[in-house]
């Protein structure tokens, strides 16, 4: 098999080559590697490969869905037994190997992939673009003076440019949506605790933190998400399980769907119409398709979400600092950490009990406020982002922003739909339905009601049936390596 064909698989697709046994996983990890050692100098996407690859492979069942599929994980939040996680950081890197597997990567590693390599993040996560000091700039495939977004820009960049179908992702404020945005690919967000976090977290980033992958078909996430969903021994609550296969719902034609559209986001921030137009005409392809679409935009106290989020992310992200480096016997300093992580932990680390609780007053007044919204509408429209990807540099974690609320207010300015459904729990998928005048992907946004991910995986199997994405391929993609 030459990478041109390989790449022209979903990860469902390699699965059912080696069940067929028309290629071995052992020929899948060669070619997923000869990718990453062709486009990685390009792309700057996997920050280190796995020595033992194979020996764990070896270890996992061979009945799952998605056995012999090559596999990245980002170096976020998910940690492997004996594998380092840098976080992104400097302050880290090198000192931190997991003892063992967290919940989510046993799943993973029951579903079948071949865990190959780390993908690059911004450092712990706290920016929509993917440059940490530590290991550089990730670039876009579509277009390498571009963003691929963050924090998971790193298995987006790697997914988009062929090198493997489907890549681990977690978000926080986007992080799965927003590369998935700028990387022309599929990002669901799961309902706040479908998939399992620990058993380092309970509640990462106070509930808003969740985990899953980015890939470029529907049917991959939708498959993805059954192999890994569900509460894992330990977890502090447990949510309604789905009543048939996430794979059945993209596959299962929407009810006529009472959607809602907006363009208006977070922060007063300014929309580039190029996102405007791309919503305007997603809302008439949903219309074609049978559905009802009207303009309206979830009303709640803004100030209050801003208020409660910068704590949860100040604090939550000072805590992680502060632990690990207590953990590791390290010294957080403006030497180890950037500009704007560095204001950030100190402002976290100054927040008082009262301050905390006062963020759940707020969070719990926003979340019912915004809960009454989806009881009027199956799901709300917009962007993902409020631009087609920007340059390498804009998004500069190691800038200078006055303060933790400097930093914060830039950040979200320029990612203006995604962070509220972080805090209020709710399912939210990006699909590359569109894209700029230049080429560059543009991300349509799509959030259902608390739970609902089967209504996002109806319609987005529509969605992709009606206007595939899957002959679009970036500039930089293993189908144009010799």
């Amino acid at each position: 098999m030459k990478l041109t064909e390989y790449a022209s698989y979903d990860a469902l697709g390699l699965a059912d080559l080696v069940r067929r046994k028309q290629v071995t996983p052992r020929e899948l990890a060669q070619l997923a590697l000869n990718g990453i050692d062709a486009l990685n100098p390009t792309l700057n996407a996997v920050i280190g490969k796995l020595s033992n690859w194979e020996a764990a492979f070896a270890e996992q069942p061979t009945n799952g869905p998605f056995y012999g599929v090559p596999f990245l994980v980002k170096d976020l939040v998910l940690h492997l037994k004996g594998v380092p996680c840098d976080m992104g950081s400097r302050l880290i890197k090198g000192k931190f190997v997991s003892p063992h597997d967290t919940d989510l990567a046993q799943r993973f590693r029951k579903s079948g992939v071949m865990i190959l390599a780390r993908t690059n993040t911004p450092e712990l996560g706290f920016n929509a673009n993917t440059e940490p000091l530590v290991y550089g700039s990730t670039r876009n495939p579509w277009g390498t003076r571009h963003s691929a977004g963050g924090s998971s820009g790193g298995s987006a960049a790697a997914v988009a440019a062929g090198i493997v179908p489907i890549a681990h992702a977690n978000d926080g404020g986007g992080s799965i949506r927003v590369p998935a945005a700028n990387c022309g690919l599929v990002g669901v967000k799961p309902t706040r605790g479908r998939t399992p976090v620990g058993p380092e977290f309970g509640e990462p980033l106070h509930g808003m933190g969740i985990e899953h992958v980015v890939s470029r078909t529907v049917r991959d996430s939708a498959a993805m998400l059954d192999a890994i969903e569900g509460p894992a021994v330990g977890d502090r609550f447990v949510i309604p399980r789905p009543t048939r296969p996430y794979a059945q719902e993209a596959a299962t034609k929407p009810r006529r769907l009472k959607i809602a559209l907006s363009t208006k986001g977070m922060m007063n921030a300014k929309i580039d119409p190029a996102c405007v137009r791309a919503v305007e005409e997603t809302g008439k392809l949903c219309q074609s398709l049978g559905h009802h679409v009207e303009e309206a935009t979830p009303e709640y106290d803004e100030g209050a979400f801003h208020a409660s989020n910068l704590v949860y992310w100040c604090g939550f992200l000072a805590g992680g600092i502060a632990g690990a480096s207590q953990m590791l016997g390290l010294t957080p300093s403006p030497d180890n950490l950037e500009a704007a992580t560095w204001a950030c932990f100190q402002h976290g680390a100054s927040l008082k009990l009262l301050d905390l609780e006062m963020a759940d007053t707020l969070c719990n007044m926003v979340c019912r406020t915004v809960a009454q919204f989806f009881t009027r509408y199956d799901l709300l429209l917009t962007p993902v982002n409020g631009a087609p990807p920007l340059e390498l540099g804009v998004l500069n974690q190691n800038g200078s922003y006055g303060d933790a609320k400097g930093w914060y207010d830039f950040v979200f300015q320029h990612v203006p739909f995604t962070a509220l459904y972080n805090m209020t729990g709710q399912p939210a998928m990006s699909l590359p339905l569109q894209q700029s005048a230049a080429g560059l992907p543009i991300g349509m946004h799509f959030v259902a009601p608390y739970g609902d991910e089967a209504t996002l995986f109806n319609l987005a199997g529509q969605l992709e049936e009606a206007a595939p994405w899957s002959k679009r391929v970036p500039s930089v993609h293993v189908g144009n390596v010799a």
